[in-house]
């Protein structure tokens, strides 16, 4: 088990990096602040032409997506102010959503952000494991629902989203930008963001977690299990929380808190897919295929239309000479999935099936 557990709103695939200049450059008031030159482009573009709520909603996806749009590219590390988003064309799914609202609602329609916070989405670096929510926007006009996402398709989620304030959305972005920090090792300046993002959402999980594994970096061992304690007085079952209040009950020496929480996490963890698959992972990477097997199929039992899960069950299957079974799981993986995922998954079962 990894030793320590964050909860990003990003999805990152390396390690940030930030600009010292940038920090607090911009007050809460002024990161989702539309700068002058995209503000009058939104007139000419979308409001001053549209005839309808629906109308001004396509025309403001136009002006994302059309061929003279923004053409935000996507950035994993990209969390950005909307000012910073615009001047750099790229964005992360935090940044996307941030922008979008501020210039839906300029246009006079009713945008809210909405978090999906368990999905499968993870990444590893320095031994930290960065379990990463996902950030879109609903637009809701005329009795309709519409959901913009900066990643479409491509985000597994595990729980429906749930809309939420603007406070914690700017909450996520110093809590980003903390975070970011804090995986370049400079402290101080980590520091600093997340008393921020605890002052704009003091009853999110998330930070206090985060904040806590931060103090513990400082070796400040008192914050850190005052943050981790707040933390699982919000969510007793954060996974995140336990295990970092865990770690930091065996490295206190305090074993009859360690196992009475990790009691508690392991029952969790029972049912958590994405715990199972990363499980699984581990077996398979050092050969022992019967336990990966297993864990994959507890992941499937838990989110069975999930092709990754059917895939990478497949890949063991094959390692432990079970070529009937990988099969099997290959058909299953091509069922679920979609469009050119799925034309790759049959690609590889026609393939398997000359073999």
């Amino acid at each position: 088990m990894l030793a320590l557990a964050l909860s990003l709103s990003l999805l990152a695939s390396s390690t940030p990096q930030v600009e010292k200049t940038a920090l607090f450059q911009e007050p809460p008031a002024q990161v989702m602040a539309l700068p002058p030159e995209l503000r009058s482009r939104l007139q000419r573009e979308v409001i001053a032409k549209s005839t309808s709520p629906r109308d001004r909603f396509d025309r403001l996806i136009n002006l994302f997506h059309g061929s003279n749009g923004l053409d935000l590219a996507y950035k994993g590390d990209a969390t950005q102010t909307v000012a910073q988003t615009y001047a750099s064309r790229s964005a992360n799914c935090l940044s996307f959503t941030m922008i979008f609202v501020a210039l839906a609602r300029e246009a006079g329609l009713d945008a809210q952000p909405q978090e999906i916070r368990k999905t499968l989405i993870w990444r590893q670096d320095g031994g930290i494991l960065y379990r990463v929510n996902h950030i879109n926007t609903v637009v809701r006009f005329n009795g309709s629902m519409q959901v913009v996402d900066v990643l479409q398709n491509a985000v597994t989620p595990l729980e429906n989203p749930e809309p939420i304030s603007d406070r914690r959305l700017l909450a996520h972005y110093y809590n980003n930008l903390a975070m970011d920090y804090l995986d370049q090792r400079q402290l101080d300046h980590a520091q600093q963001y997340m008393e921020q993002a605890l002052k704009l959402d003091p009853d999110h999980a998330d930070n206090w977690s985060n904040a806590g594994v931060l103090h513990m970096y400082m070796k400040d061992y008192v914050s850190a299990r005052r943050a981790f304690s707040r933390a699982l007085e919000i969510d007793p079952k954060d996974i995140s929380s336990l295990t970092n209040m865990i770690s930091l009950a065996e490295r206190q020496g305090d074993m009859p808190l360690a196992r009475e929480l990790r009691e508690r996490l392991e029952h969790l963890q029972e049912i958590d897919p994405l715990y199972h698959f990363l499980q699984a992972e581990l077996d398979e990477q050092s050969g022992d295929y019967p336990n990966a097997i297993t864990h994959y199929h507890r992941a499937i039992r838990l989110h069975g239309n999930e092709p990754r899960f059917y895939d990478a069950l497949a890949r063991t299957y094959l390692k432990a000479g079970d070529h009937a079974s990988a099969l099997g799981a290959l058909r299953q993986a091509a069922r679920w999935s979609t469009g050119s995922e799925r034309s790759g998954y049959r690609q590889k079962l026609e393939s398997l099936q000359v073999k």
